[in-house]
């Protein structure tokens, strides 16, 4: 590639960077006027379209609010809100802007097995996903997290609850005691409840930020429990021996479908292995392949064909519990 296209595709991404730091200064202010009125919102006990999000580091709306669409949007918001990166959605967007336009430049220049323009448009595409992914990675780390440590933070609301502290005074010790990132999300709950908002949204709202199954149950349990009566200190502590159990039966199933997962990437691995080695072994061999047309069809198929067969695998062994 000659310097001039190298010299233009440094001016877009130096432009696209210096913008989108412009762009979050001048946003600032509008921001934290936002902030205070969901703050106000919530202690108000008024309903909002996005859940409200006080006394917490979280995402904050910013100028892709008016480029994207509205789920969409949303979705992103929510999504850099469950994985707990301090990442606004217009980090999220800029960055995978800037991994499609390396990733392109990557595929044309070096891999292009006949078919430059293919190469360079799944390089952008894969290299833009790569943030993304990112994200997903760690909000499925951080939901794992929350999920192991519940079992025992209703035990211990539960245990105080039942010396007599109230159910509030329990949030708040819940999430003194606790560390994050549950810790965290309780200490918002009791912060929320403390400003005067509802226990109905609240919860809610822990339910948004906290999408587990488990997370639903305690909610429902303690809704019925304020409508119908009842021991709640009892009820949070049979609910902590169910998830237990649940682990419990997630662990057999897990170990049951090992040989399957494993089977699944050592035949996606294997070919591509075997490729480098005959690479290095029998340098030309393959080559000849690429340069055929036929050939090169050939390769794209077998590529094709081999993360489907992952996909399936992967959907085969996956056994929700």
């Amino acid at each position: 590639m000659s310097p001039f296209y190298i010299a233009i595709i440094f001016a877009v991404v130096f432009g696209m960077v210096m913008g989108a730091i412009g762009l979050g200064y001048r946003m600032l202010e509008s921001q934290r006027k936002k902030q205070v009125e969901g703050m106000l919102s919530v202690a108000s006990g008024e309903e909002h379209d996005a859940a409200p999000t006080i006394l917490m580091d979280q995402p904050e709306v910013d100028a892709v609010e008016a480029v994207l669409d509205k789920g969409l949007y949303g979705r992103a918001l929510k999504l850099i809100q469950q994985s707990g990166l301090p990442w606004t959605v217009s980090r999220l967007v800029f960055s995978m802007l800037i991994g499609a336009l390396i990733g392109g430049f990557v595929g044309w220049q070096f891999l292009p097995l006949g078919f430059p323009w293919l190469a360079g448009l799944i390089g952008a595409a894969v290299a833009a996903m790569m943030p993304y992914w990112f994200v997903k990675f760690k909000r499925s780390q951080r939901l794992a997290e929350l999920e192991v440590q519940l079992p025992e933070a209703l035990d211990f609301l539960a245990r105080s609850m039942r010396a007599g502290h109230a159910f509030s005074i329990s949030l708040e010790m819940l999430g003194t005691e606790t560390p994050d990132p549950l810790g965290q999300e309780f200490r918002v709950l009791f912060n929320e409840l403390n400003l005067g908002a509802p226990l109905e949204p609240a919860l809610a709202n822990f339910g948004g930020r906290v999408p587990l199954l488990d997370v639903q149950l305690f909610i429902s349990s303690v809704l019925l429990q304020r409508q119908t009566g009842g021991n709640l200190s009892e009820i949070l502590m049979r609910l902590a021996y169910i998830i237990r159990e649940r682990f419990r039966l997630k662990g057999q199933v897990k170990a049951a479908s090992a040989h399957g997962r494993m089977t699944a990437v050592v035949l996606t691995v294997l070919p591509f292995v075997l490729m480098v080695a005959l690479l290095i072994v029998a340098p030309g061999y393959l080559q000849g392949m690429a340069r055929d047309d036929t050939g090169r069809w050939m390769i794209l198929g077998a590529i094709a064909a081999q993360g489907l067969g992952y996909y399936f695998i992967r959907r085969i062994v996956n056994i929700k519990v």
